[in-house]
């Protein structure tokens, strides 16, 4: 595995299925060009790696990218302290549908690293919540899966391509989106999904509740261990995991919170991809 600046290399063997797309197969030549400048000492090199590897993207403005960026030292501030690490931001509002992906300094600065549609939940069919706001922890105590890539009554791979990696965040209270609305429990998950019939629709509202998201991204967050501090830390004690691939390049920066929002806005932005008919 590769040794990250800043990092150690990671030597052990682990347990582990995945599916990698092509632009993670081509990685050694990516991270080769990224070693061949000069070395970054901070987990802004992942910045170029999204770029390269992930699809559909969202080109956010500088202004907007500051704006997540202090939506998430909002909330993140007294939870991670002076700890470098990366986090996730999504904006549920139904004008935006996004992802983003920052890296945390440890001086307490949120770096950007790259921007994507998503899917959140979509009120007004039976069992189907609205994405509940606030911080989620991604722990070992709610156990990631992968995806089987089976076909349900309607054609649809739920979880997306067999390999894709679900990200579980446990029961969370979450406002029914039928019959007048009201609390229940939701099973909050990030994943991919069908990349034939639904990812095409990311952007917009469509999900029952959980966030969906585009087959790259899936694959980004998984190989670099964006949200897998807690699973690290537990490998450091000798844990095994089968759901880690082997073949995963984990850097010494990987988080474990997912921050949920809604920005309010009455309107779509210009940077946010066009509603599709």
């Amino acid at each position: 595995m590769r040794s990250w600046p800043g990092g150690k290399a990671r030597r052990d063997k682990r347990l582990g299925t995945g599916l990698f797309c092509v632009a993670v197969l081509l990685c050694p030549l990516l991270l080769a060009q990224v070693d061949s400048e000069e070395e970054e000492s901070d987990g802004t090199v992942l910045a170029r790696l999204y770029a390269l590897q992930v699809t559909p993207q969202l080109d956010l403005p500088k202004e907007e990218q500051l704006f997540y960026g202090e939506l998430l030292a909002d909330n993140l501030s007294t939870l991670v302290g002076n700890r470098a690490e990366y986090a996730m931001i999504v904006d549920r509002n139904k004008f935006v549908q996004a992802a983003m992906i920052y890296w945390m300094s440890p001086d307490g600065e949120f770096h950007f690293i790259g921007a994507s549609p998503v899917s959140t939940g979509k009120p007004g069919k039976f069992e189907h919540f609205v994405t509940p706001i606030g911080v989620f922890e991604h722990t070992i105590a709610n156990p990631d899966f992968r995806a089987e890539g089976t076909f349900n009554e309607f054609g649809i791979r739920g979880y997306g391509r067999r390999g894709m990696r679900v990200f579980d965040f446990g029961w969370q209270i979450a406002w029914r989106g039928w019959n007048g609305g009201g609390e229940g429990t939701l099973r909050l998950q990030m994943h991919a999904t069908d990349p034939d019939r639904l990812e095409q629709r990311l952007g917009t509202r469509q999900s029952e509740g959980c966030i969906r998201i585009p087959t790259t991204l899936n694959v980004f967050i998984d190989h670099y261990g964006i949200l897998d501090g807690e699973y690290e830390r537990a490998m450091a004690r000798g844990r095994n995991f089968w759901v880690l691939s082997a073949d995963r390049e984990p850097t010494p920066w990987s988080g474990r919170f997912l921050v949920v929002v809604d920005s309010r806005r009455k309107a779509k932005p210009a940077w946010s991809l066009p509603t599709p008919p």
